[in-house]
């Protein structure tokens, strides 16, 4: 139970806050009227469904959570994981570009592009070698079969 509520807490403070309380906000006081609805909603969908499949596979299969402050203790190579070595901030990334499309906000694109270089600093500066070093040859065998994003 306890580790379900560091998970919890860990996807409230952080995806939580970074792919819906800010872009909502940022949204909401642009003051434009939601364009787009399907193909936002599509996106919204797509990525929310990944990110939460992500966050399941590191609290079952990793029996950690998404915060640094509790990492899994497992390799997760299962779930989403198979074809992507960072499946969640795919899915933030696809939901930011879900709330970008659907009000139109030169703001929310800025961000989008501000979160998605912050994304890949913090895996290629801190998560890859902290993978290296927690699961060393696990993780070379890993990361030589599946792609860091998508391709």
């Amino acid at each position: 139970m306890r580790m379900f509520v560091r998970a919890l807490l860990a996807f409230l403070a952080l995806p939580g806050v970074v792919a819906f309380a800010v872009p909502i906000w940022i949204g909401l006081s642009s003051h434009r009227a939601p364009r787009h609805l399907a193909a936002a909603v599509i996106a919204l969908i797509c990525g929310t469904t990944l990110l939460l499949w992500s966050v399941r596979e590191f609290y079952v299969a990793g029996r950690g959570t998404l915060a640094a402050w509790s990492p899994p203790i497992r390799l997760v190579t299962t779930g989403p994981y198979r074809w992507s070595r960072n499946p969640m901030y795919v899915g933030v990334v696809t939901i930011l570009v879900g709330w970008s499309i659907l009000w139109q906000s030169p703001m929310l694109a800025i961000y989008t592009a501000c979160v998605a270089s912050a994304f890949y600093a913090r895996v290629r500066l801190a998560e890859e070698p902290w993978a290296l070093r927690k699961f060393g040859a696990e993780w070379e065998a890993y990361r030589s079969k599946v792609p860091r994003w998508i391709f």
